[in-house]
């Protein structure tokens, strides 16, 4: 039997973005089915003793009433075992270790883009779609620097690759959590509001009449709904209590474990400074009378060793800079740019755009690699190079609360290539306005070209 339409398998969270997603799928003709990924339940926060609520059946049950709505199947996949080892030990593992880990990245390689991938295809699936805002691109172009480089048996082919580009809706844009997507993932993958903003999406589920229409957005750790990260870390890792000393070594306060801690984690009460047992908690504090005018001060090193956290005074405290980093773990999304390898193999230099966090403003860096070579996308040397290869990042101009463990996340404006690097005119300042009038304008704006873990 001849299948005339593309089947796709939806992930809905029970949110009006995924909501719309599948709407606009349905409305398409493609033959589109509803799933619910169940990666957390109230039982487990139940077992674990942790006050919270866990809004997995209230959201799966948002999802299965928009399914009926529009008129498509749906399904719920129970992840919660591949989830905990996948994602929650990895995160729990990272602040043991003293880094910052980002569980959001690591959901969309392990679950989302991973397992949920894997079943639907399995299933008969041709794609899968998410509610994230990027917007997906196919180019048969290959790059200019590829014309001074041995030539590679496939690139000879001329294969399709796909792209990820930042969302219409910048202020939304989530391209910075999918840098460690490959093309045997993405060309598997629909993105299908990543050309709309926000308000539109909003609209469109209105006029729809969808009942997530009007649901606010999910906020926090991926899957955990609105458990405070401090009482769900306390129920994995042991409270130690150290000291919180300034980066000129004076002691100015105690702590109930540095593993608790981040990089750039503000603090305004210093006097016996004690690590608050939950946000509330956090939020209810009051000042002590030593406060006095002191400016607020920030996390700035953790020595988990010692148990210490270092913090500096002032938000614009040299210690809180960083003017560059190393990479690990690099993936490059199209092939193009990680086949950038010279017969000499000297150092090579991109000059890219890049943030390293969330909804930061971009800025211009320069990667380097001189030990051989980038890692491609599979986390394998390219060629004969060396597994241990890396690429540093050094930035234009010091950026502030650089956290191990984070992702550094790198793009190039539309029409720049990676051997050319910038326009010479665009200035961090400049690039600012030039991605909002690109996006009014609707032009393709930014590409992102890949990412890396802070090391």
């Amino acid at each position: 039997m001849v299948k005339l339409r593309k089947r796709v398998f939806v992930g809905m969270s029970g949110g009006v973005d995924s909501s719309v997603a599948a709407l606009l799928l349905k409305e398409q003709e493609y033959d589109v089915t509803g799933v619910y990924l169940k990666c957390w339940s109230q039982e487990r926060l139940d077992e674990l003793g942790v006050l919270g609520e866990c809004h997995s059946e209230r959201d799966a049950e948002d999802a299965r009433r928009v399914a009926e709505h529009i008129g498509i199947p749906f399904y719920v996949f129970d992840f919660e075992e591949e989830y905990k080892k996948r994602v929650v030990e990895y995160m729990v593992d990272g602040y043991r270790a003293g880094i910052t880990p980002n569980p959001d990245v690591v959901c969309n390689r392990e679950i989302k883009f991973g397992l949920f991938l894997e079943k639907a295809l399995t299933l008969g699936a041709d794609y899968v779609a998410t509610g994230h805002y990027v917007r997906l691109r196919n180019t048969k172009n290959i790059r200019k620097y590829e014309k001074e480089i041995k030539p590679i048996s496939y690139i000879r082919k001329k294969f399709v690759f796909r792209s990820l580009w930042q969302a219409k809706d910048t202020s939304k844009d989530q391209s910075y959590f999918l840098w460690t997507l490959t093309q045997e993932q993405l060309k598997h993958c629909l993105f299908p509001i990543g050309d709309y903003l926000k308000s539109e999406v909003r609209e469109i589920a209105r006029k729809a009449g969808l009942p997530t229409a009007e649901k606010k957005d999910s906020q926090g750790i991926c899957f955990l709904g609105n458990v405070a990260l401090a009482d769900f870390l306390k129920q994995y890792l042991p409270e130690r209590e150290g000291e919180v000393i300034t980066v000129e070594g004076k002691k100015i306060g105690e702590h109930e474990g540095a593993h608790f801690y981040t990089i750039g984690q503000r603090h305004l009460g210093i006097s016996n400074l004690k690590y608050p047992t939950s946000a509330k908690a956090s939020a209810g504090r009051q000042k002590s009378k030593s406060d006095g005018n002191q400016k607020p001060h920030y996390v700035v090193e953790k020595d988990i060793a010692t148990n210490t956290v270092v913090v500096a005074e002032g938000s614009d405290n040299p210690a809180l800079f960083r003017k560059e980093v190393i990479l690990a773990n690099v993936n490059f999304i199209n092939p193009n740019d990680y086949f950038l390898i010279r017969a000499n193999k000297k150092a090579v230099t991109m000059k890219v755009l890049a943030r390293v966090r969330y909804r930061q403003p971009l800025f211009e860096a320069t990667l380097i690699y001189a030990d051989g070579g980038w890692i491609n996308a599979d986390g394998n040397p390219h060629k004969s190079v060396s597994k241990s290869s890396s690429i540093r990042m050094v930035f234009k101009d010091p950026q502030k609360f650089v956290a191990p463990g984070q992702s550094a996340v790198f793009y190039l404006p539309a029409g720049a290539s990676a051997k050319e690097g910038l326009p010479s005119d665009l200035s961090t300042k400049a690039q600012r306005v030039t991605a909002g009038a690109l996006v009014k304008e609707g032009r393709e704006g930014f590409e992102i070209l890949g990412g890396g873990v802070i090391v």
